[in-house]
């Protein structure tokens, strides 16, 4: 597999999933076909862009690879590259999470208590 071709399907996987899963497409398309799958199996698979995009994936690995080995590890692998895809460009997934300081313990100093120290 030419490395054309991979980059094709990996973009290819990005853009699907992405319609798909957070745009509301021409005329609304899009949006009314999530609304229309509502609660159901398909619209919880088109609110998760990392599930959808390994189904998305799964149709353009058969097609791309030329064995079924490679088939099988395209699948994955297109999955993953649309995911890094959109960590990278989704401003909502790219956010630092809060920085986490740990309270200091009250009453404790290297697992001696101050009473025993103040005994001391």
């Amino acid at each position: 597999m030419s490395l054309y071709r991979f980059i094709l399907g990996l973009l290819t996987v990005w853009r699907i999933t992405h319609l798909l899963q957070a745009e509301d497409g021409p005329w609304d398309i899009v949006v009314r076909l999530r609304r229309a799958a509502d609660n159901s199996f398909w619209g919880k698979l088109l609110d998760c862009f990392y599930c959808l995009s390994f189904w998305v994936a799964a149709p353009l690995a058969f097609l791309l690879g030329e064995s079924w080995l490679e088939r099988a590890l395209l699948w994955p692998a297109l999955s993953a590259g649309a995911s890094i895809i959109e960590q990278a460009t989704n401003p909502a997934l790219t956010a630092l999470p809060a920085p986490f300081a740990e309270d200091p313990p009250d009453d404790i100093h290297h697992g001696v208590s101050q009473e025993k120290k103040n005994a001391d």
